[in-house]
């Protein structure tokens, strides 16, 4: 029996060491009428200045923006999740951010924003889990999927850092294996109606 597909509202896509590389290659396939948001959460070093907005913008079609607090998310828009931050969602439209502990040894964590984006989207958020060394994304994931998500993981094989798609592989059901060659295509074809 085919199940209905649920309209996607909001992605997720969670990474560390050996990601950079496929988002660069994602960004530059991914469409510009999405018709909703796209947030990244990566693991990064907390710096003064840092170039990495810059430098996803010289590769995506659209708007890359860097959260700040109460940031209004907008479809089309890609995001990303600022350093030393926990992100939050508070609705459908505005995040926050939060500079409790770290999880995971990480702020921000992947899965403190997988499980947050996971309460209020519930059935209509698709989460993507990329090249990373730490366990970080594996609890939000599975989350996710008991909540109703779609949950992405990258091939591990096709990861710089295998470890932490092999961990979401093993621990959590999942609904897609992706590489870096077909990650954007994926995207672009969620339905959003």
């Amino acid at each position: 029996m085919e199940t209905k597909t649920e309209k996607t509202e909001m992605v997720v896509i969670g990474g560390s060491a050996g990601s950079l590389q496929v988002i660069l290659e994602t960004l530059k396939k991914l469409s510009r009428h999405l018709g909703f948001p796209v947030v990244f959460v990566l693991h990064r070093k907390p710096q003064a200045v840092s170039l990495l907005p810059h430098l996803l913008q010289q590769f995506a079609g659209t708007e890359v923006i860097e959260i700040e607090d109460k940031t209004d998310l907008r479809k089309n828009k890609i995001y990303l999740v600022p350093p030393d931050y926990h992100l939050l969602f508070e609705n459908k439209t505005i995040v926050s951010l939060d500079s409790s502990e770290k999880m995971n040894y990480s702020r921000p964590s992947i899965d403190v924003t997988f499980s947050s984006a996971s309460r209020i989207f519930g059935k209509n958020l698709v989460a993507i889990l990329l090249s990373g060394a730490s366990s970080d994304g594996v609890e939000g994931l599975d989350y996710i999927k008991k909540n109703g998500g779609k949950v992405w993981i990258q091939d591990p094989d096709t990861a710089e850092v295998s470890y932490m798609p092999t961990q979401a592989m093993q621990n959590v059901e999942y609904d897609l294996l992706v590489s870096p060659d077909n990650l954007a295509e994926h995207i672009n074809h969620l339905k959003i109606t």
